[in-house]
């Protein structure tokens, strides 16, 4: 039987937002920005609640512009202003999209040149992980829309901002990491030895949606004799067969928080080898869990699962990182790696990812969801059994 979890209220209540709003422009002073504007979904909900199945449709750009002080104002296409309206903004200009020879450029323009101005600096989603969702030929219009205004890369300030999570966004992604967990937990009684896949995501989709998740937009899936080659790829109509190991990578999401992490799975017997490779990544990620605390660079953690699996014979890693953060995207900054001088803070979602290559073409990894809390990391996952669950 399917137990449910109480899911946290969907929404956040404006003062949630007045909050997230008050960072920013403390972090906008900071860096002597007159102003950030968003593009893309997640910057523009993180702002103002507001979301559409329309972010399909690369018609209508849709602009959230972040003064450094004074209300959030959005400039959008009239046909989602009634929707912006039930959110906590206030002041919404809008344009009759599409109009390819204006599309709100103009508007945006004169929206941006009308901020109080103190550095003659707008930031935009330029860098790491963020992309504009505007036609580059707009953009560079709006640079010469505003002479008096120089357009930076407002990313560092953006993800200083969301790379701290709220009480409420830490309680978002804890709800459907263990949804998540439960329907992994279930999986085995589900599938079977001569099923394929493409079969095995199916059901455990459709369980994790039975259970809490709104979507699962993230399930590669992969199986082998002892490992895997790779872990972005998947599903295909690969029959599972005794002997294999089965990976299954799982990116639900609750009310726009993600939770990325996966399970590792025996498909009857495996040999001693896998089985000592899943040993030693499961040490590894213990290891990674009690070395993520406040004050600790991502690089040192990151040397200290690399070192371990290093030691347990590792011969490789094509993943190119030990984990990451995480929240309204399927990964964010920063990232568990050598060179990466991020200083762990309190409030951090991260995964904590070690894998590694036994053999040619024989990968194992692990993956759990923490949240950094004074104290150290704690697991928003249900912890992955020491050894494989079977499937039989």
């Amino acid at each position: 039987m399917t137990i449910l979890r109480n899911p946290p209220r969907r929404g956040f209540c404006a003062d949630e937002f007045a909050l997230r709003v008050q960072r920013m422009q403390s972090i906008l002073r900071a860096e002597e920005l007159d102003a950030v504007f968003v593009t893309s979904p997640s910057n523009i909900r993180y702002f103002t609640g507001f979301d559409s199945q329309f972010w399909e449709s690369p018609t209508r750009p849709w602009f959230v512009v972040v003064p450094r002080e004074g209300a959030i104002i959005a400039v959008i296409p009239e046909i989602g202003a009634p929707e912006m309206a039930r959110t906590w903004v206030n002041d919404i200009r809008t344009w009759p999209a599409p109009c390819p020879e204006d599309d709100g450029v103009s508007l945006l323009a004169d929206t941006l040149s009308a901020v109080p101005r103190r550095f003659g600096r707008v930031g935009a989603e330029m860098g790491r992980e963020m992309a504009l969702r505007m036609p580059v030929s707009d953009f560079l219009d709006l640079g010469t829309r505003m002479p008096e205004m120089k357009i930076v890369d407002g990313t560092p300030a953006l993800w200083q901002a969301r790379m701290i999570k709220t009480e409420a966004e830490i309680d978002h992604i804890r709800f459907i990491c263990e949804v998540a967990s439960d329907a992994y937990i279930g999986l085995p009684d589900l599938i079977s030895i001569g099923d394929t896949e493409r079969t095995a995501v199916k059901r455990l989709r459709a369980d994790m949606c039975a259970r809490g998740a709104d979507s699962v937009p993230f399930m590669p899936a992969i199986s082998g004799p002892g490992g895997v080659a790779q872990i972005v790829c998947g599903p295909q109509d690969r029959v599972l067969t005794q002997g294999d190991v089965l990976f299954i990578d799982t990116g639900a999401t609750y009310d726009g928080y993600f939770c990325d992490f996966d399970r590792v799975y025996a498909v009857g017997s495996i040999d001693d080898a896998a089985c000592r490779a899943n040993e030693a990544v499961w040490q590894a990620t213990e290891l990674g869990i009690q070395a993520a605390r406040p004050g600790a660079t991502m690089e040192s953690v990151w040397k200290v699962m690399a070192t371990a699996l290093q030691d347990a014979g590792s011969i490789g890693n094509n993943v190119g990182r030990l984990g990451h953060g995480l929240g309204m995207q399927l990964t964010e900054p920063p990232s568990f790696r050598e060179g990466e001088e991020t200083i762990i803070q309190p409030g951090m979602i991260l995964t904590i990812e070690p894998g590694m290559e036994y053999a040619p073409g024989k990968m194992i990894v692990h993956e759990e969801d923490v949240v950094i809390t004074e104290d150290g990391a704690h697991l928003l996952t249900i912890r992955a059994p020491r050894e494989m669950p079977v499937i039989s």
